[in-house]
C-alpha cells in the first residue's frame, strides 16, 4: 500500500540526516518518480521535509522534528493518503479512519510546529466537484473500495448509454475525476472504465481474483483519458471568433479543446480565426450554438452544413412559436 511506503520513508527521514531519492526508492522498492510524488505528499500532510540540490543533495526533515506514529492502525494509515479530501473519504465510509489516522499523526508533530498545521488547515480547502453540479449519488462505493483492496469479484446491475447490463468484474481501481468517481475493472481480457453512479445494484462475492501484476493504475488511466479526448472531439472546427467568442470559449468548451484551440490575432474586420476539437455532427453544433452570434463555423465543409440546418430549423421554431403567440 502506498500509505506504508510513505511511512516507511518517514521513518527513513527521521532516522537519516539526509537521504536521496535513489536511496528512498531502493529501500522502498518502487521508482524515483514515485518518490516524488510521496516526497509531497508528506509535505502536504505538514511533514516539514525539504530538498537540497546537487551532487550532495537530498532529503531531509525540518531539524528537531520527530514524529511517534505508535498505535497508528494499518486501516488508519492507510487513510493518510486522502489527507485533505475529507468529502471522498465520506464517500468511500473511511472518514472517521481519516479524522482518527491525522489526528495521530497531528499529536506526534512538536508542539511548535501543531499551530501551522492548524493554520493551514484553515486557510486551504480542496472542493473537488465542478461547479453549480450536484454531488453524485455513489452508493456502492464504500463495496467497492472493500473489492478493489480485498482482490473479489462482483457482480453489478450498470445503467449504460446502451442499456441495462448485468456483468461480474474484478475491480482495479477507483479514480475521482472533477467530481465524478470511475471504476476500473477487469472483465474478461480487457479493462474497462464505469460511471460509480450508474451502478443499480452490487454484489460483492466471495471469490477472490488474481490481480494483472502489470496493471498500473494511473498510467492506465491517462492513456484512458488521451483516447477518450480523440473519440469524443474527432472534428476539427475551423471557425471565426469576436473577442467575445474567444471569451466565451473558456466557459462553454471542454479544457480538452480550450488547450488545444489555435487563435489567429485579430483581422482588420475585428475578428479571430480558429481551430480547434469539436464533437460530431449534432454534438458539436450545440456546443457551437452557445457562442450565438459571436462564432461563424467556416469548415469543414459537413460541418456548416449541419450547422446552417440546424440554425434554419431553430429559426423555423421561434417563427412559428411567434404566429402562435400572436393567434393566442
Amino acid at each position: 500500500m502506498r500509505a506504508s511506503r510513505i511511512l516507511k520513508m518517514l521513518m527513513m527521514l527521521q532516522t537519516h540526516e539526509k537521504v536521496t531519492a535513489a536511496e528512498l526508492a531502493d529501500a522502498c522498492e518502487t521508482s524515483i518518480r514515485t518518490v516524488y510524488r510521496d516526497i509531497e505528499a508528506l509535505s502536504a500532510i505538514g511533514v516539514p521535509v525539504y530538498s537540497e540540490q546537487g551532487v550532495q543533495g537530498g532529503y531531509r526533515l525540518l531539524q528537531g522534528y520527530r514524529t511517534r506514529l505508535n498505535g497508528l492502525s494499518a486501516k488508519e494509515a492507510e487513510t493518510l493518503f486522502l489527507a485533505g479530501l475529507s468529502g471522498p473519504a465520506q464517500k468511500m465510509g473511511i472518514d472517521t479512519l481519516l479524522a482518527d489516522a491525522q489526528l495521530k499523526l497531528k499529536a506526534a508533530l512538536p508542539e511548535n510546529i501543531r499551530p501551522e498545521i492548524d493554520r493551514l488547515q484553515s486557510r486551504f480547502l480542496l472542493d473537488a466537484p465542478n461547479w453549480f453540479s450536484d454531488d453524485e449519488k455513489v452508493t456502492y462505493l464504500p463495496d467497492l473500495m472493500t473489492a478493489v483492496l480485498e482482490q473479489r469479484c462482483v457482480v453489478m446491475q450498470y445503467q449504460s448509454w446502451k442499456g441495462e447490463i448485468n456483468r461480474q468484474l474484478q475491480p482495479l481501481g477507483i479514480v475521482l475525476k472533477g467530481g465524478q468517481w470511475y471504476l476500473l475493472a477487469q472483465v474478461e481480457q480487457d479493462v474497462r472504465t464505469y460511471r460509480v453512479s450508474r451502478i443499480g445494484s452490487l454484489t460483492l462475492l466471495g471469490e477472490v481474483f488474481e490481480r494483472p501484476k502489470d496493471f498500473n493504475l494511473t498510467a492506465f488511466w491517462q492513456d484512458s483519458l488521451r483516447r477518450m479526448e480523440v473519440v469524443q472531439f474527432p472534428i476539427i472546427a475551423e471557425v471565426r471568433l469576436t473577442s467575445l467568442g474567444r471569451k466565451i470559449m473558456q466557459h462553454v468548451c471542454s479544457s480538452y479543446a480550450v488547450n488545444q484551440a489555435q487563435i489567429e490575432p485579430m483581422d482588420e474586420s475585428g475578428w479571430h480565426r480558429a481551430r480547434f476539437p469539436v464533437g460530431e455532427s449534432v454534438y458539436g453544433c450545440a456546443e457551437l450554438l452557445r457562442f450565438g452570434a459571436e462564432l461563424e463555423v467556416i469548415g469543414p465543409p459537413e460541418l456548416r452544413a449541419e450547422m446552417e440546418k440546424m440554425v434554419s430549423s431553430l429559426e423555423k421554431l421561434y417563427q412559428q412559436d411567434a404566429t402562435r403567440s400572436l393567434s393566442n
